[in-house]
């Protein structure tokens, strides 16, 4: 069993401890989805349009695979109460397969997709338990400031973790697989605080003579099937966050590649506009996190995807890299603060006793697009590469106009998902959801 360190219920040094997860995973998010490894595994590894194709096969295999044992996972967490247990160890399996990335090459690309997949599958996988402690930080009543300020720091968590690998890169000229070497170590420091000070309230169900904690699991998780026209509500957000994620993990997963083959931004450059995307992420997140308190969560993330499709639609049509700068730093604020509402969200539409099977059914959806949109994204993207350059285009031309339509999918997932959450009950602490 995890050691802890028994503190009182939802008090300072718990939250703190909660926060600084967010913080080292948020390294993680920003050094190999974002900065670092996405444009490496593209430009170096593979090359050209196919290592766009296979990025997004990548980042979708892992999505799926995390998608098929989230709901178990977290049915199992509620149960057995073992949130940290589980928290340990997908966070250990993304850790360490984060800093085996160093030994990936060009040309490795079966390895450089294995070891991603494995990094990528504890990332997410860890991500469902550790949404699920959020209830035992916050109350119903600041539950949405925790969440934004959780992504904020995690935000800054990633600023720090980017400049370290930049000073490495530039200051010392180490080779760029430095940083997942680095990363891995800026991960595990960060998430240690959680493991010794964050307590989970409510203690393990005892097993009824002749039952298992698996076999107990797939029987709630059998019970919320047959019982989800309770959860209606639940249902209706989880379809309005599929869709409108889609949008905001393609974007995350393809913003190295578009700046780097739209807008010819070099892997220093890349990762200096990644560090202005998180510090705008933590601004948006903070500020959001506000919002969804005093007024909702629906409303918070309604605003949020509105400046993120207009971002978008600007997308494209700039030219220059700084406009690109810009656009990404406006992108970045209110693509964080989505983020850190939806998952608030979660808590208070769920029944008490089901939060983290339900951000487990959360992370079906949020994994399900992370399948499903980089695919789309990817192979439209490879596609229409190869019609425009079927028509005479050069492979430049070919590849940029590829991108375009990439980009245009984006704007389409995230309008469809926005007008699907307008029909989501809007739910606050004063007026909270009740249970049959």
């Amino acid at each position: 069993m995890i050691n802890t360190i028994p503190v009182k219920l939802k008090d300072r040094r718990a939250r703190r401890s909660w926060y600084f997860y967010d913080f080292g995973n948020s390294a993680y998010a920003a050094v190999v989805l974002l900065a670092v490894f996405s444009a490496y595994f593209k430009g170096v590894v593979v090359g050209g349009a196919e290592g766009t194709r296979l990025w997004g096969i990548a980042v979708g295999t892992a999505a799926i695979l995390v998608a098929i044992i989230s709901p178990v996972l977290g049915s199992i967490a509620d149960f057995s109460r073992a949130k940290k247990l589980m928290l340990f160890i997908f966070t250990t399996i993304s850790i360490v397969f984060t800093g085996l990335l160093f030994f990936v090459g060009p040309g490795d690309v079966i390895m450089a997709m294995i070891f991603f997949i494995l990094a990528e599958i504890g990332y997410r996988g860890a991500q469902v338990f550790y949404d699920a402690l959020l209830v035992d930080v916050a109350t119903p009543e600041t539950i949405g400031d925790v969440s934004g300020k959780g992504w904020a720091i995690g935000s800054i968590g990633g600023v720090v973790c980017l400049v370290i690998v930049l000073a490495l890169l530039k200051g010392f000229n180490v080779p760029v697989q430095y940083a997942f070497l680095v990363t891995a170590l800026f991960y595990a420091a960060s998430a240690l605080p959680t493991f010794l000070w964050v307590k989970q309230i409510s203690e393990p169900e005892k097993l009824r003579a002749g039952e298992t904690t698996f076999g107990m699991a797939f029987k709630k998780l059998a019970d919320t099937f047959k019982a989800i026209k309770s959860y209606k509500e639940f249902v209706k957000y989880m379809v309005a966050f599929l869709i409108y994620n889609d949008g905001i993990m393609m974007l995350m997963d393809f913003a190295a590649i578009i700046g780097a083959t739209l807008f010819g931004v070099d892997q220093t450059q890349l990762i200096i506009f990644v560090i202005i995307i998180q510090i705008a992420g933590a601004g948006g997140a903070f500020l959001f996190g506000k919002i969804s308190d005093r007024r909702s969560s629906k409303e918070s993330v309604i605003y949020a995807l509105l400046i993120l499709i207009g971002a978008i639609i600007a997308l494209l049509f700039i030219k220059s890299m700084v406009l690109f700068f810009v656009v990404g730093a406006v992108a970045g604020f209110s693509l964080s603060g989505a983020q850190a509402v939806s998952r608030s969200m979660v808590s208070q539409l769920a029944p008490p006793d089901k939060v983290a099977e339900f951000y487990g059914f959360l992370s079906v959806a949020g994994r399900t697009s992370t399948f499903i949109g980089p695919l789309v994204f990817g192979t439209l993207s490879f596609r229409m590469h190869n019609w425009y350059q079927n028509r005479g285009f050069d492979a430049v031309a070919s590849e940029h106009n590829g991108l375009m339509w990439g980009i245009g999918s984006i704007l389409v997932f995230l309008v469809i998902g926005l007008l699907f959450l307008l029909k989501v009950r809007k739910v606050t602490y004063k007026d909270p959801m009740t249970f049959d």
